[in-house]
Parts: C-alpha cells; structure tokens; sequence
C-alpha cells in the first residue's frame, strides 16, 4: 500500500473517532525489510520507524540518518537488559519496558547519561505465557515503581492474542493507561490499526501494509 494511501486511512480513522488530525503517530515498521524498500519511504519524507531486534537496528540506522534528518527510531521488540546501553544510543523510544530488572538498568543508564528514550510499559494484556510483557493485575505496581526511578513513561503497549478480538486488548491497555495518568498508547498493527484509532492509539505499528512482505 502506498504510505499516502495508509495516511489517508489513518486520517479518516482519527475522523470518524473524533479525534484531532495528527493525533495518531504513524510507526512504520521495518524489521527485516531490505534497505531499499526503507529508502524509498525515507524519500518520501516519512521519518519515524520502528525494529525488534537492537543489532538489526545498529546496522541499518546510523547510515541512514547520515542520509535523512530528523528520524525518529522506535524499538517495538523485547530488550534484553545487556543491550539497553546500545538501545538507548540508537533509539528515541522504546515500547517494550516489562520486567524491574530492565527498569532498573534503564533507570541507571539514564541517570549516567543524563538523558533517557521515552518509554512505554509492555502489558500482556491476553496473559500469554510466551509472550513478552507485565500482567494487567501487575501493571499499576509496575508503573509506580518506574516513575520511582524516574523514567519517563509515556505510555503503555500492547501485541493482543492472535486468535481474540484485538479491540478488547485496545480498550483494557486504553483503561489502565487512564487509570494511570498516561496519554500514550501503541497499539494497532497492519490488521487492525483502524479499531485502534478508535480505542484511543497514539502510535500504530504498520509494516507489511506499506513495505510489503517481509524478507528473512
């Protein structure tokens, strides 16, 4: 799909929701995906990207933003506390914040470095044994003790199961953030990004939409 055409249905999403044009954050997803491809969204002006994985990003990235100004780097995979370092070199938010351990290496990484990505909590809102993420019941406790280290949460993120309907996730992960005083919320992908937007996304994660199948 064209990136003007996945504009013009997220924008028609924030329309028929309610909410205000440019409200929702456009992440385009470009894990495993040729240079090429992420080139030619990169020429057509979109910046801000989203990977899974640290290493991939660290070989991909630094050349591009030698290339392209202002990007706006996402990493939306599972953080292994021994590449946290790395990830916060490279990345301006990191959505997948799920365990204390992780918290407390981000808290001390940012107080040595002056400065910290945003961050988002992971909830497993479908309490999915092989899935990343902290449990709903678990999540105000969580939130609480990374605002104690001083990080700054944004928001919450959330995968729902594959085989549920994803707007009961969306409107569970929306519940909690508000309980919680938290404004960001990403969720949504290439299937159902539209539902999303109307449970109250700020960020949807769309990929195979816009570059096409993925290349392993």
């Amino acid at each position: 799909m064209p990136l003007e055409e996945m504009k013009s249905r997220i924008a028609k999403a924030e329309h028929k929701a309610g909410r205000a044009p440019g409200s929702v954050q456009l992440i385009a997803v470009s894990k495993v995906q040729p240079n090429e491809r992420v080139e030619a969204v990169l020429q057509d002006g979109h910046r801000c990207f989203g990977e899974n994985k640290v290493q991939e990003a660290a070989g991909k990235w630094p050349g591009f933003a030698g290339q392209f100004d202002g990007i706006d780097l996402h990493l939306i995979g599972p953080l292994q506390t021994n590449k946290a370092r790395q990830a916060m070199d490279l990345f301006d938010s990191i959505h997948s914040v799920d365990r204390p351990k992780l918290a407390n290496t981000l808290a001390r990484l940012a107080q040595e470095r002056g400065n910290c990505p945003e961050l988002f909590v992971q909830v497993n809102t479908g309490e999915e044994e092989q899935k990343a993420g902290v449990m709903p019941a678990e999540a105000d406790g969580f939130i609480a003790e990374c605002r104690r280290l001083d990080l700054p949460v944004r928001g919450l993120m959330c995968i729902p199961p594959v085989n549920e309907e994803a707007s009961l996730h969306f409107a569970l992960l929306a519940k909690i953030a508000e309980r919680n005083g938290l404004q960001g919320l990403s969720m949504g992908m290439s299937s159902d990004f539209e539902k999303a937007i109307a449970l109250g996304a700020t960020h949807v994660r769309v990929g195979s939409a816009i570059f096409g199948a993925r290349t392993y």
